[in-house]
């Protein structure tokens, strides 16, 4: 398809960029320019000629075939080929590739937000987290899963989501086998070997690797149990008890089956302990001598009985 840009008649030796606000349509700007290819909107006729070049492929890398829409853009893509980043910050010493990107990162310390929210009083760093930000006043969801009903505001949710159905995992533990469909699933487990435990409790001395964790735990000093059972008004400090509690107390559910002899159990404890009676299994040791037990009631009565440990 031709165009007749007014890029094509206009001095390149110094080229813009098109900002977020030039294009997005949550603010009330009149864009009377279309792009008759893919239907964006610009404020300026400028900018929709400059747009167009990513149709006509005016400027298009030779390495990987993108075309960009100025050739301040292929200069810019073009460094991702290179690995050049000739953009240093002055506070910290981290290299970009582009003044933009260097631009955004100056805001991080200098605390600027100057993109605000167009129907409340939050404000933004950069343009596309503003963006995003305005779907929660839209209700506009436009990244839908083609496997199921939902729909997301990022392309990153959805990504994350479609793990559900597809069960890649690829955040994989550098210190173990395990491995997980989010990196921030990864990056908790990895506290497990490093022992890190950030979150520390203000009213003991107790700390944990995990957040969620910390605040179950401090409903001991509270007494706050805020998951109550429906059947008998019973509380619990977290959901996991009052499921146990649901299945163990008010179900008949058996759900454990012991693969030798298909007797059920309403627990993976049980079943656990009464599979070692196929196994011949003893993994509960003594520190004190060289016996092996079963389960761990006859270890603690060996240890009582025979070395007087216990009560």
């Amino acid at each position: 398809m031709e165009f007749e840009t007014e890029a094509d008649s206009t001095d390149n030796s110094q080229p813009f960029e098109i900002k977020t606000e030039d294009i997005t349509e949550h603010d009330d700007k009149p864009r009377p320019y279309l792009c008759t290819v893919c239907d964006k909107r610009f404020t300026k006729k400028i900018y929709l000629s400059c747009h167009k070049n990513i149709h006509t492929g005016k400027h298009k890398c030779t390495e990987c075939d993108r075309c960009c829409q100025s050739s301040k853009d292929l200069a810019r893509h073009r460094r991702s080929h290179s690995g050049e980043k000739p953009f240093e910050c002055s506070v910290c010493s981290k290299r970009f590739t582009d003044a933009g990107n260097l631009a955004k990162h100056s805001r991080i310390h200098s605390g600027e937000k100057p993109y605000k929210c167009y129907m409340c009083d939050k404000a933004f760093s950069v343009s596309g987290a503003r963006d995003r930000h305005m779907r929660v006043h839209t209700a506009d969801r436009p990244y839908k899963c083609h496997m199921c009903d939902k729909a997301f505001i990022r392309s990153g949710h959805l990504n994350t989501h479609m793990r559900v159905h597809t069960g890649d995992k690829p955040y994989k533990c550098h210190m173990c086998d395990k491995a997980f469909s989010q990196s921030g699933d990864r990056n908790r487990h990895m506290r497990v070997h490093k022992g890190d435990k950030p979150y520390k409790c203000h009213m003991c001395d107790k700390a944990f690797s995990e957040s969620g964790v910390l605040n179950t735990h401090m409903r001991v000093h509270t007494g706050d149990k805020p998951y109550k059972c429906s059947l008998c008004k019973k509380c619990f400090s977290d959901c996991s008890n009052l499921q146990k509690h649901k299945r163990y107390v008010h179900s008949n559910r058996r759900l454990y089956h012991c693969p030798y002899c298909g007797k059920t159990f309403l627990t993976s404890v049980e079943l656990k302990r009464h599979v070692h009676i196929h196994t011949f299994a003893k993994p509960y040791s003594c520190r004190h001598c060289s016996e092996c037990f079963g389960r761990p009631d006859q270890l603690k009565t060996h240890l009582l009985k025979s070395h007087n440990e216990g009560t």
